[in-house]
């Protein structure tokens, strides 16, 4: 079928607002112009790209995620080449949609961000935080163009490439018997009152090394927040196991803990760059993961 680059573009306005109103106002043309251009790309492609809500806007269909992680990168690649054709060489310019591990986000973005912005000003990168599985999907369906995240495990269709690696730590009760140890193993907190950091495919990634050994661990509570796993642990309820230890023992209500590395036979876990696998990385993308390789440079955090 033929199709327009610009009935691209109103598609995916549409997909990221959802609300066709919406997107006409952010793109300043009329509502029945983006619902001609959908029109005509269901037609040509015959399929439906979008479940319609009464009053509530536009759903992706399945077939209408496809196209538009297939229509973001084309549109991308196209804003390349039309800046390249007007000779502004190396001059990038454009958003990047980058998502990025809960956990991971307070670490290490702030100053990811501010050295890349330094280095590729006309890149507008905006990042969004995310679990593992929603930053899967959102790879995927086009929703990203980066993320950075822990190696829990990739479905069929992402690409990961490893930047770093940080190491298991315990995180225990200031004056509990065991922060008198340099490194704490794993079968000696088995038994003690666990408070599982409980995040999609996290929780499993800690609970599995404790199956690995045949250990069952007593879990006493459950978070999907760091600071509160972190503040439970400060009020005696019980340890935790976390990747990344902030600069200070504090805890948000005044509570200290004693962060402790695991023995060496947990390995460290990977930090890496994702991407969908199927489609072409835009030259901005590329630069981001280049500058997430020197930030990093594959050290042990």
């Amino acid at each position: 079928m033929d199709f327009t680059l610009k009935q691209l573009a109103y598609f995916a306005a549409a997909a990221e607002a959802g609300n066709v109103s919406a997107a006409a106002q952010r793109l300043n043309v009329s509502q029945p112009s983006i619902s001609a251009a959908i029109a005509a790309l269901e037609r040509g492609f015959g399929v439906t790209l979008f479940q319609r809500r009464h009053a509530r806007g536009v759903d992706l269909t399945p077939a209408g995620q496809r196209l538009f992680a297939e229509a973001r990168a084309l549109l991308a690649h196209a804003q390349e080449f039309q800046t390249a054709a007007r000779g502004e060489g190396d001059a990038l310019a454009g958003p990047l949609e980058l998502g990025c591990f809960v956990t991971l986000a307070p670490f290490f973005l702030p100053a990811l961000l501010s050295g890349f912005a330094a280095a590729r000003p006309g890149i507008q990168v905006r990042p969004r935080e995310g679990d593992h599985a929603s930053l899967c999907r959102g790879l995927l369906s086009g929703a990203f163009d980066l993320a950075l995240l822990y190696d829990l495990g990739f479905e069929e269709g992402i690409a990961a490439e490893p930047v770093g690696q940080v190491p298991l730590r315990a995180v225990l009760p200031a004056d509990h018997r065991l922060a008198k140890h340099r490194y704490v193993p794993l079968a000696a907190l088995a038994p003690e009152p666990f408070i599982l950091l409980d995040l999609p495919q996290s929780a499993d990634y800690f609970l599995a090394l404790f199956r690995a050994r045949g250990l069952e661990p007593n879990i006493r509570h459950r978070t999907p927040s760091f600071e509160l796993a972190r503040g439970l642990v400060a009020g005696g309820h019980g340890y935790s196991l976390l990747n990344l230890a902030p600069a200070h023992d504090r805890t948000y209500d005044g509570g200290r803990v004693a962060v402790r590395p695991l023995d060496e036979t947990v390995p460290p876990l990977k930090i890496v760059v994702a991407r969908a696998a199927q489609a072409r990385p835009t030259r901005r993308a590329l630069a981001f993961r280049g500058h997430a390789m020197v930030f990093f440079d594959g050290k042990t955090l």
